[in-house]
């Protein structure tokens, strides 16, 4: 944790994992739930914590020992049940500590340290920092500012959940694809796992030391 950084951390475990067929939060990844593999390195570059839940029965389930002593921390249950990722992303943004926080999911078992301190660098002057690869934004891998609370709360409750349609209404400073692969080569920060083939392949990657 530096609190220089000023910046919460988000990450969302809401999601059902239908396509898994389990909780990918607590799926054994190399001896630890994957989530904890998510919080350890979430964990250098905030100073707090929010997790962002559909209900309380997620929310006891969540291995949040896993959290630095240190490190103040939560869990939300989600404020728009049915909003996706936008419905997370907006609760866990109402509740972090800090003007500024990082989301990521708790299925991305490759965050890359220095892409996200990257990121943070980039923020002065804009209301979010988003990564695009293939043209596309990865909006939970992103940086976003409470600015963007009554942006992302009127397309809730217009229920316009399309994360980047909201892009357009506020200062986002887009980080290319070149730029990401300068530290992240492989773009292995915005892979997560849906399926068992995903499961497969990040346990592989792991193994390799990525």
């Amino acid at each position: 944790m530096s609190t220089q950084l000023n910046a919460s951390g988000i990450v969302l475990a809401g999601g059902r994992s239908r396509r898994l067929g389990r909780s990918k939060a607590l799926e054994p990844f190399q001896g630890e739930p994957m989530i904890s593999r998510v919080i350890e390195r979430l964990s250098n570059i905030t100073d707090d914590l929010v997790f962002v839940v559909n209900d309380q029965e997620q929310a006891s389930g969540l291995p949040i020992s896993s959290v630095p002593m240190n490190l103040p921390h939560k869990t939300m249950v989600d404020m728009y049940p049915d909003g996706g990722s936008l419905g997370g992303i907006f609760t866990g943004l109402s509740a972090a500590i800090s003007q500024w926080a990082f989301v990521v999911a708790c299925d991305m078992p490759f965050l890359n340290v220095d892409l996200m301190r990257q990121m943070l660098s980039l923020r002065e002057g804009y209301d979010a920092v988003v990564p695009r690869t293939d043209g596309y934004p990865e909006p939970t891998h992103a940086l976003y500012s409470k600015s963007c609370l009554q942006y992302m709360e009127r397309r809730l409750q217009n229920n316009d959940l399309k994360i980047a349609r909201f892009f357009d209404e506020v200062n986002v400073r887009f980080l290319e694809e070149t730029e990401v692969r300068e530290i992240d080569g492989d773009l292995l920060s915005f892979f997560n796992v849906n399926t068992q083939d995903d499961l497969d392949r990040a346990l592989t990657l792991a193994e390799e030391g990525r």
